[in-house]
């Protein structure tokens, strides 16, 4: 049996005897100190959002009874390796050994409310919110600590859990120092941080512990975890879309399937308890053969869904206009390209899973939702309950980045754990109900249009980007998760979701003169939420393969076409990187090199990959043969595991760009299993190489979508260069190469 351990603030406060205190902020560096150890220079930046709703020293770190700390933050681990980076800062501001430093992820009421683990910002706002919490701690303990060692602080110094005199002879621990109170104070500008010359474990590639424990199968994901006298539970699914549940065959369950606990309804929700899983299973798929449901309207011809999807797309919404992109120089040529990418699945290897047991007082739910207290919100409201009334532990999960099942899973087990109480019940997802019931990736189209003078640079420019919403997670509105629409009574959606992440990156991060972006909304036919990169990964490739068309127009290499219409540095850095990577390389018959670069928002990291790969003409097989990434997140604070996201993100992305595409027809998604729904083997995954551009003196940002968008468009570009046929409808399959 696997089970995590359970804490929570109220006793661990209990349990270290907490009175808080505050004092104000010493802001000064003191003169004499060790200049590796505990040289400070004063931050006055901006400080993290998630400061804003959690700004004392004590909602980020604690110290133990034994002297170390533990520190806490609302970030969830996803593989991007958020723990390590978090003890790395934590340690460093505070001068400790990493293992003198426990992170404590996502617990309601524990840790802070950071919303949801999403768009690259783990790093930027968890990780650097520790970091000044770390920082202002320090100072404070200095403070408390003079006294205790009758000295002056500027004869104190930290090292390794402690504050010691220069000369050696007198130490204090932490918990010594503050002798059972903890830090209650805020945290503001200025905030001493340490001098990054100074820096032990910033940086650095320090390994993530959990690493070996996956390998061992030790690692323990929401699927593993068990507790004494669980029950295990399914939920019957309808066939298709805006079904309603019209008879529930149960009478006979009791007598065919042994263990058989409950069956629960609830307007059109079945579902059903059993003693053992696969006793859940047995009892599912009776209730699917016996109960009836209405029939649900069909998906539209899949043939032509993106005609469908242009028919019902609202009036366009101008989102940039710089100039008269209408209007063409006289002496420019203009030219055109549309570019199409399908519904994605999310493609988690573990499907959904949650575990909620109801105490008589308090429902908790384990799940690895990516927005727990967001998620506790929408919970409440679909059952009506105060939100104090629930207690969510983030477990991981074997999962993906982005709005996937999770949340749907935990709704499924907590109005089956209200139905019956007093037990941990197991909600787990089948593949067919996963790959079937997921908030999919909107399908997009991307219709480019530009102009180039004589001298090949781009006078125009012009977007129109059709798309649904690249967000529907739970949060306020309760029918965001999918039961909601099936209770009694069924709510209805409030909104749409956030609908500019569909035009994210849809303006070119170039020097144009004249540039013009319109956005074409619709509402379209399967349920979508947000998948990884939201829309930066259509429009970047979008615009990437139209840049080497027109590079190819301006007689350009395509690298220094680019160049030419950047005047950032760390962009032209960034691309040089690459076209220094890549430089020695010699292409055979049939292989193609291609490149592609992005700014993640237009605001963030950058970007700039290559893909080297052969098309078999024959057969039109694509062969990836070796990825590059090129990029710059400012500051690095893991260089492990920032490559590991890099990585991971350009391997995703070259799934979705040579695979995956979800299917309909009639009123039933058909990729309902992995042979229909093919996803990168290890087989298919060329040798990976990422070069990091470290700038400790920047702002560190986050890695984990920037690889996503080049990508795709780098593997469109090679596959160009290698056979001759530009493909602008993904996937690019091989029959698409043939028949081009």
């Amino acid at each position: 049996m696997v089970e995590l351990p359970k804490t929570s603030r109220r006793k661990f406060l209990k349990n270290i005897g907490y009175l808080s205190v505050g004092f104000p902020l010493l802001s000064t560096v003191f003169p004499g100190q060790d200049p590796v150890i505990a040289a400070r220079v004063n931050y006055d930046g901006n400080l993290p959002g998630s400061l804003r709703n959690a700004n004392k020293v004590n909602a980020w770190l604690q110290v133990l009874q034994d002297g170390r700390v533990m520190v806490f933050s609302g970030k969830v681990e996803l593989g991007q390796g958020i723990r390590t980076a978090i003890r790395q800062v934590a340690a460093e501001e505070l001068d400790m050994e990493l293992n003198q430093i426990e992170v404590h992820l996502a617990e309601t009421e524990v840790t802070p409310d950071e919303g949801y683990t999403a768009g690259s910002s783990s790093i930027p706002n968890s990780a650097m919110s520790v970091r000044y919490a770390a920082a202002t701690a320090r100072q404070k303990l200095l403070e408390l600590a003079s006294p205790k060692l009758k000295t002056g602080v500027e004869n104190l110094i930290f090292y390794n859990g402690t504050v010691k005199t220069k000369n050696g002879t007198q130490s204090l621990n932490f918990s010594e120092i503050l002798d059972g109170l903890q830090i209650d104070m805020e945290i503001t500008k200025p905030v001493p941080v340490k001098l990054k010359s100074g820096y032990r474990y910033v940086g650095k590639p320090i390994p993530r512990n959990d690493i070996s424990k996956m390998v061992r199968g030790e690692e323990v994901y929401i699927q593993d975890l068990r507790f004494p006298g669980m029950v295990h539970a399914r939920v019957v699914r309808p066939e298709g879309y805006g079904s309603t549940l019209t008879k529930v065959g149960d009478s006979g369950l009791s007598s065919e399937v042994a263990g058989a606990i409950k069956t629960v309804v609830n307007g059109s929700f079945l579902g059903v308890i059993a003693e053992k899983e696969y006793q859940a299973v047995k009892a599912e798929r009776y209730l699917k053969e016996h109960s009836e449901w209405s029939a649900s309207p069909s998906f539209p011809d899949q043939k032509n869904i993106y005609l469908y999807l242009k028919s019902i797309a609202e009036h366009p919404q101008n989102i940039k206009n710089e100039g008269d992109a209408t209007t063409t120089p006289a002496s420019s040529k203009t030219f055109k390209a549309t570019y199409t990418k399908p519904y994605l699945k999310h493609g988690s290897i573990g499907p959904g899973c949650a575990i909620s047991m109801y105490d008589g007082e308090i429902l908790h739910i384990w799940s690895h939702s990516q927005g727990i207290y967001p998620m506790r919100r929408a919970i409440a409201g679909m059952l009506k309950i105060e939100e104090n009334k629930i207690h969510v532990i983030a477990v991981p999960g074997a999962g993906c980045f982005g709005h996937s099942t999770a949340d749907d899973a935990a709704a499924d087990a907590s109005i089956l754990a209200l139905a019956y109480p007093g037990k941990h019940i197991r909600v787990q997802w089948s593949r067919q109900n996963e790959h079937s019931w997921d908030p999919y990736g909107s399908a997009m189209i991307m219709e480019l249009e530009a102009s180039l003078d004589e001298a090949g640079t781009i006078k125009t420019w012009k977007s129109d980007v059709w798309t649904d919403s690249h967000s529907m997670r739970p949060d306020s509105d309760p029918a965001t998760l999918l039961n909601t629409r099936y209770l009694n009574p069924p709510a209805q959606l409030k909104g749409r979701g956030y609908l500019g992440g569909g035009h994210r990156n849809a303006d070119p991060y170039y020097n144009i003169p004249t540039m013009q972006v319109n956005a074409h909304f619709f509402d379209g036919p399967l349920r979508v939420s947000s998948l990884r990169s939201l829309g930066s990964y259509t429009n970047v490739f979008s615009i990437e393969s139209f840049m080497d068309e027109l590079a190819e127009k301006a007689e350009m290499d395509p690298l220094e076409f680019r160049m030419a219409h950047l005047d950032d540095e760390r962009a032209i850095a960034t691309i040089k990187k690459i076209q220094e990577m890549c430089s020695s390389v010699n292409l055979r018959e049939g292989e193609g090199i291609g490149y592609a670069f992005s700014r993640y928002k237009n605001t963030s990291a950058y970007s700039a990959t290559a893909v080297r790969l052969s098309v078999n003409k024959t057969s039109g097989e694509v062969k990836l043969l070796k990825m590059w990434a090129a990029v710059d997140v400012g500051e690095i604070i893991n260089l492990d595991g920032i490559i590991n996201q890099i990585e991971g993100g350009m391997i995703q992305a070259a799934s979705w760009t040579l695979k995956e595409e979800v299917t309909f027809e009639g009123n039933r998604i058909t990729s309902s299993d992995w042979m229909k729904y093919p996803i990168f083997r290890f087989s298919d995954i060329p040798e990976v190489e990422v070069a990091m551009i470290d700038r400790p003196e920047l702002a560190a940002e986050g890695g984990g979508e920037v690889s996503m968008p080049p990508t795709g468009a780098a593997i469109a570009n090679a596959v160009y260069n290698a056979c001759g046929k530009r493909i602008y409808d993904l996937p690019i399959t091989a029959e698409k190469i043939l028949n081009q």
